[in-house]
């Protein structure tokens, strides 16, 4: 009974290199099991010292009523265990427990555990009568849905009384009459909200989705499902979509600045929720095959971690350059990157070579992007972070899928557009997120001003500025180079489309009329202003390299060329730039 879980190599390997068979997510599946059991013992526990923190409700009933409901029907007490709303619940209870979280009275997280008895009585049929957290008028029964009482909605939370008998729930609230349902099989009515379910899995909303966005995700998510059952078993960037457990529409709101990414490509997923992910509604079904790819990548990672620790140090410091990112990240959130893109870079490997996914050309230029960002992350990881040995193993894994895609060949002006690509966001987000200290900058100065040799750089300081998400607009010219033609001079159209003169000439148009590029850094480290526009400076150099090849050494540091421009008139800046290259 308590012998410890062993994970055969082979199903970690599989696990390693970005894929998975059903046999090694079964196995991280069972693992996820066997920590909610250990989750669910700690809060007993706590209740059993101190009874009180449930205040009105019964851990004994409780626990009696979901023991019952075990013994009778194992399998679906199991998955009630191993859904997303069980998993977030009981993590949030012990972090509350532990004081590391907040959120209403701690009854009413706790007392979720008559809730989630209530719900296993149901699905095996058994009787109980139990306590319930209310919220107003609301009583939520995990992966099931929720009741409405009669009443007013108000906010405060408090307990209601419910009966379970063969598979039926009532619900007496302190208005009105009670509400009686049956869960597994009431149709949608005003006292009862049932979770809505996709054809090929379930998914529930944190708010309720109207008939329409419903049905637009219904449509989506069908046709991205049978786009991916194309290459469910064909490794990293492969998904079975049976898989996934619950999918949580975003709903937009008006907090949204600051955000990592933009809000319309929005989702995310947590390791307390396996196989859960809350995601914005996309333009079409290969974005939300995508997405499901990827936020599963980063729950069969969540999962892993719960069996192995893969970073000695769990160095949160955000110091980080991670291609898919307009921030600085650390070294965890850098490997959770890193898996979830081999996931996504498999999945535009797969649509490269899929005739009826869309247009081949995107696919081929998005597979060999991804392939280059993630393997320059893998080195950062494997160079950066202490990694345990299962770290090693895993990033070694990781490393050996990507090598072997980056020797696979692709059209010759999608890989030189990636490429591009490439080095134009890395070149603006050191641009947006680092700067030279002043020592550097003012050694630079002198050495510029005597015509001496341009001094060593030192390590940057990590500076993001305060813009928050910034958009990529050369990545998606690159991506689709057909539409720089139509979007007049621009800049970055001249850029992408060749024309590296013409473009060099706009980009320097903008510098000086919104100013210089450089700000001066006072003796603590934080720069007074930031670059006044990193995206133009990181095209001037871009387009000033692919003049003068000889100067591409800038694009390595180009902070340290921001750092001489602001002590260098306009005129002189590639004369700056070739003594700074030199």
């Amino acid at each position: 009974m308590y012998a410890p879980i062993r994970m055969p190599g082979p199903l970690f390997d599989e696990i390693a290199a970005g894929g998975g068979s059903p046999e090694a997510v079964a196995f991280l599946v069972r693992g996820e099991r066997t920590r909610r059991l250990v989750l669910l013992r700690a809060l007993l526990d706590r209740l059993d010292a101190d009874p009180a923190l449930l205040g009105p409700l019964d851990a004994t009933a409780a626990w009696t009523a979901l023991e019952e409901a075990a013994t009778r029907a194992p399998g679906p007490v199991d998955d009630l265990l191993l859904s997303p709303q069980v998993g977030s619940w009981l993590a949030h209870t012990l972090r509350r427990l532990h004081g590391t979280a907040s959120g209403p009275p701690l009854w009413a997280d706790a007392g979720q555990l008559a809730a989630v008895a209530a719900t296993a009585a149901v699905h095996a049929g058994t009787e109980t009568t139990l306590l319930l957290p209310a919220r107003g008028a609301s009583v939520s029964l995990p992966a099931l849905g929720m009741v409405r009482l009669p009443g007013p909605d108000e906010d405060g939370f408090h307990a209601v009384p419910i009966e379970v008998r063969a598979g039926r729930i009532t619900v007496h609230g302190p208005h009105g009459p009670g509400v009686s349902v049956r869960p597994l099989d009431a149709p949608e009515s005003a006292h009862w909200l049932p979770v809505h379910r996709l054809p090929t899995g379930p998914g529930i909303a944190p708010r309720r989705l109207g008939p329409d966005e419903l049905h637009a995700w219904q449509d989506l998510f069908a046709d991205a499902v049978a786009l991916l059952r194309r290459d469910a078993d064909a490794g990293p960037g492969g998904l079975r979509p049976e898989e996934i457990s619950r999918i949580v529409p975003w709903q937009p709101t008006d907090r949204e600045s600051g955000l990592p990414v933009p809000s319309s490509g929005l989702s995310a997923s947590t390791g307390d929720a396996f196989a859960s992910m809350v995601i914005a509604r996309p333009p079409d079904p290969v974005a939300l095959a995508e997405t499901l790819v990827h936020e599963f990548q980063h729950s069969k990672l969540g999962a892993l971690l719960h069996l192995f620790p893969l970073i000695e140090d769990d160095e949160r410091a955000e110091l980080h350059y991670a291609p898919w990112r307009a921030d600085p990240r650390h070294l965890p959130g850098l490997l959770h990157g890193a898996y979830a893109f081999v996931g996504v870079t498999g999945f535009w490997r797969a649509r490269a070579r899929d005739t009826d996914a869309g247009p081949r050309d995107r696919a081929a230029f998005l597979f060999a992007l991804r392939r280059l960002q993630t393997r320059m992350v893998l080195r950062t990881l494997a160079t950066r972070a202490r990694l345990t040995v299962a770290g090693q193993r895993l990033v070694a894994r990781l490393t050996g899928t990507v090598d072997g895609w980056l020797r696979e060949p692709v059209e010759p002006a999608a890989l030189a557009r990636a490429r591009a690509a490439a080095v134009s966001h890395r070149v603006e987000w050191r641009l947006r997120n680092l700067r030279c200290g002043q020592d550097e900058r003012d050694r630079l100065a002198k050495a510029w001003r005597f015509g001496s040799v341009p001094v060593r750089g030192g390590e940057p300081l990590v500076a993001p500025g305060p813009g928050g998400y910034w958009q990529d607009d050369r990545c998606a010219l690159y991506m689709a180079p057909d539409t720089a033609a139509g979007t007049g001079p621009g800049a970055d159209a001249l850029l992408v489309a060749g024309h590296p003169r013409a473009a060099l000439s706009a980009y320097a148009a903008r510098l000086a009329a919104g100013g210089a590029p450089g700000a001066r850094v006072p003796a603590g480290g934080a720069p007074e202003a930031g670059v006044s526009d990193p995206h133009a400076l990181a095209g001037w150099l871009l387009a000033h390299t692919a003049l003068r090849p000889a100067d591409r050494r800038l694009l390595a540091r180009p902070e340290r060329s921001a750092a001489l421009f602001g002590m260098v008139e306009p005129a002189r800046w590639a004369e700056a730039a070739r003594w700074l290259a030199g």
